[in-house]
């Protein structure tokens, strides 16, 4: 498809960040060959940067018309979206959301719009594949790339085009991102799940490409790792508040994780309430040794911790939020 083609519906970037001096500059000159091929512009969503973020994206701002800022007084990404598409949403019939910290091909949005227009899809997701550099986040990589970490996921595992209920959100057509009304920004976490939850009951379809993805960077300490699992694990119990929707099977599993550690308490009046954590610590820990020696992997062990980690939080996150009674009433 040529770039005449693809430059037939206008296509508005936004980039939702918050403290990122280190990635934006070189993030949005990756973006250069989108601003040109699909006659398209970008706007930085920023939460209230303090480290010289705001100043890097004014200099290119005043260089290149194209590249703008908006302020994002509520923080989060899913404001941040919603604030952008109320601003200048009119303007554009596509809209391409890009998290400032992961990485992406030079022709991201371009194959993101050729699916688009070739499927007549009204949301193009993508797979992801997580990438470390400490000894931590490779294993934790390791970890959220394999069965043990994500459960089989599509939009952790890639695979050939297909439509889908959710994936990774990359681009929306902003017709339908407003017929649903947006995110809901009560989600700080899970909004693109439950956002996708909505978008399919409404009619509207969602394309998993093959044509391209981006490489995710995975929190670099255990305690990053936990928080942000734990806040994913009451992301989805919010969104089972609001529309009853149960979780997949392969959500259920980790779910049972945090009651049968407090279960594993009352292993001081009978030692065989110790069993079923110890049966899913052993079976996490034989997946990382396996990793390790059948794919000649080194972190599969520390992988299979990571993955623990992961599955205590999650579930630890979501009863959590089930249980609070002061959050039993979700507006819809």
């Amino acid at each position: 498809m040529s770039a005449i083609d693809l430059k037939h519906d206008r296509c508005l970037i936004v980039i939702p960040c918050l403290n990122e001096a280190g990635h934006i500059e070189t993030l949005i000159a990756k973006l250069d060959g989108a601003l040109r091929d699909l006659d398209a512009d970008i706007v930085v969503a920023d939460g209230g940067s303090t480290d010289g973020t705001r100043a890097i994206v004014q200099r290119i701002a005043s260089l290149n018309s194209k590249v703008s800022l908006l302020d994002n007084p509520k923080k989060i990404q899913s404001a941040a979206i919603n604030l952008a598409v109320a601003t200048l949403g009119g303007d554009y019939e596509y809209l391409i959301r890009i998290d400032a910290h992961g990485e992406y091909p030079s022709d991201y949005c371009q194959r993101l719009m050729e699916d688009a227009i070739a499927r007549g899809a009204d949301s193009v997701v993508v797979a992801m594949q997580t990438v470390g550099f400490s000894t931590f986040q490779k294993a934790t990589a390791y970890a959220q790339n394999s069965k043990l970490g994500n459960g089989g996921s599509k939009h952790r595992t890639g695979s050939v085009g297909h439509w889908a209920d959710h994936g990774h959100h990359a681009l929306m057509r902003i017709s339908a991102f407003r017929a649903i009304g947006g995110y809901d920004e009560i989600f700080s976490h899970n909004e693109d799940a439950e956002f996708d939850y909505r978008l399919n009951k409404a009619g509207y379809r969602i394309w998993m490409t093959d044509k391209t993805s981006m490489i995710y960077y995975p929190r670099s300490t255990p305690g990053a790792l936990f928080s942000q699992y734990f806040s994913y694990g009451r992301g989805r119990a919010k969104n089972f508040m609001k529309h009853r929707s149960m979780p997949s099977l392969r959500q259920m599993l980790p779910l049972a994780v945090a009651p049968v550690a407090v279960g594993a308490l009352l292993a001081i009046i009978s030692w065989a309430a110790a069993i079923p954590i110890g049966l899913w610590a052993f079976a996490c820990l034989a997946y990382g040794v396996w990793m390790a020696l059948g794919e000649k992997n080194p972190y599969g062990p520390l992988a299979a911790v990571s993955a623990m980690l992961m599955h205590f939080a999650w579930s630890a996150g979501f009863w959590r939020e089930l249980l609070d009674v002061r959050n039993r009433r979700v507006t819809s």
